[in-house]
């Protein structure tokens, strides 16, 4: 996922290491969590395997073999391929609703320092032509893991439950075009149609096992931008002969910052930064050209409007005041396809999380605050807006002694995406795929309730 979540620490508090540690003792086991848990050795091979050979974005081939080969072992009918190296299995039983559990299976252009017995060693040269180490540094590897974990449960389980089962595995999160490359593929027209869509993305600033849950928008729509601030170049002795482009585009930079501040609503959260800024290349020369590279955040379609109209005016505007001729004003160029907000519709995922806190304890569910990260998650609710219910939910993954650590202020946790992230995997892996499995029987009763 992209950008870590670290300041959901300050809200959570030294508290909630007391009270996960006081609910995994205060909840009953049952049938579900003793079969899984029976399963769990298996699964953890699983996951080590995964994790030592991560591939990048719409690389993922040998991870969606391995995981289509589990998939059609357990009865699924399974097809590869979706979305360029998408994974889609179906298992159809008889009469009720059709819910799609989704994990990604994307690794980062990120060299591993964990120093785990099984961490990658794998290499491979992104998009970029930068040659570099591979990691599942957004704890992908966990997401598949519990994703297998929850079909094992599920297909033990066809008694228990009536409907149509689509499990997805998604390539290039990372990317924010995974989930998009399937729908364009016909996820939607080839397969069923989910009236329930389901998601869980491990979380570094909570301990492992605490479930974590936004009502409404939960991340945020994510737009590149790049501007081309045209100049005209000449001496740096002689600055009046000159339209300086580096000047011009630090006034745009200044100004794009009153986008926030000044016309956006206070309450409607939104962020521009300017992550990039290159001109010139020697001290006394006045360059032709600026560029700048900008992410853009926000949730609502409205808010991502305002932002990138605002964006393209000051660019124009700033320009013109500058003295800037009409044939040399700033090109904007908004990236396609861009990643859109996240929205957990509020009803389904109270009603989600009213049965995980009868199933795994009040004080180990909690709702969490919206964050600015980006996940293309959000595409299959859009693709569906009308009929169905979605919901994506963290799973903490912090071991709890390097939580405590934090705590006491003695340690620094890494984030997500950090050549150090190392999250208790088997808690994460435990604690999803119950969650999955037993929201799916939920949603599915047999006979139809």
């Amino acid at each position: 996922m992209k950008n870590g979540l670290q300041h959901m620490r300050r809200v959570l508090g030294a508290s909630v290491a007391i009270a996960i540690a006081c609910a995994a003792t205060s909840v009953r086991a049952d049938e579900l969590r003793d079969d899984l848990m029976a399963d769990m050795p298996g699964l953890m091979e699983l996951y080590r395997d995964l994790h030592a050979h991560p591939e990048l974005s719409f690389e993922e081939v040998e991870t969606a073999k391995k995981l289509a080969t589990r998939m059609r072992a357990l009865g699924f009918e399974v097809t590869e391929g979706v979305g360029r190296t998408g994974v889609v299995a179906v298992m159809q039983n008889g009469e009720g609703p059709t819910v799609m559990l989704r994990a990604d299976m994307d690794g980062l252009p990120v060299v591993e320092d964990t120093g785990l017995p099984f961490a990658s060693k794998e290499v491979a040269t992104p998009a970029s032509g930068v040659t570099t180490g591979v990691m599942h540094a957004c704890g992908h590897d966990t997401h598949m893991t519990a994703w297998i974990g929850a079909a094992q449960l599920l297909a033990e389980r066809k008694d228990r439950w009536s409907g149509t089962l689509v499990m997805i595995g998604q390539p290039a999160e990372e990317l924010g075009e995974g989930a998009l490359a399937m729908l364009e593929d016909g996820l939607y027209t080839r397969f069923p149609e989910p009236d329930y869509v389901l998601a869980f993305h491990d979380a570094a600033q909570f301990p492992a096992g605490m479930i974590g849950y936004t009502p409404g928008y939960a991340l945020a729509n994510v737009d590149s931008v790049d501007i081309t601030v045209p100049g005209i170049g000449g001496h740096g002795a002689y600055p009046h002969t000159t339209k300086d482009p580096i000047v011009l585009a630090s006034a745009i930079v200044m100004k794009l910052q009153t986008l926030v501040s000044r016309e956006s609503s206070p309450l409607d959260p939104a962020v521009i930064t300017v992550g990039s800024f290159h001109a010139g290349a020697k001290h006394n020369i006045i360059s032709n050209e600026a560029k700048l590279q900008l992410t853009v955040r926000s949730y609502s379609d409205a808010s991502r409007k305002l932002l990138l109209d605002g964006i393209a005016r000051i660019a124009r505007g700033e320009a013109i005041a500058a003295g800037m001729p009409d044939d040399k004003l700033p090109t904007v160029t908004v990236a396609e396809p861009y990643t859109p907000s996240t929205f957990n519709s509020p009803d389904f995922t109270e009603q989600v999380m009213a049965g995980y806190r009868t199933r795994f304890g009040e004080d180990r569910v909690m709702q969490v605050p919206s964050v600015m990260g980006g996940e293309d998650f959000g595409q299959f609710l859009r693709a569906r807006p009308d009929d169905a219910k979605s919901l994506i939910f963290w799973v903490g993954g912090v071991p709890q002694d390097q939580f405590d650590a934090a705590q006491r202020g003695e340690a620094e946790l890494p984030s997500l995406h950090s050549p150090f992230w190392a999250p208790d995997a088997e808690k994460v892996i435990e604690t999803a795929a119950e969650a999955l499995a037993s929201t799916t029987l939920d949603l599915m009763p047999a006979g139809g309730g």
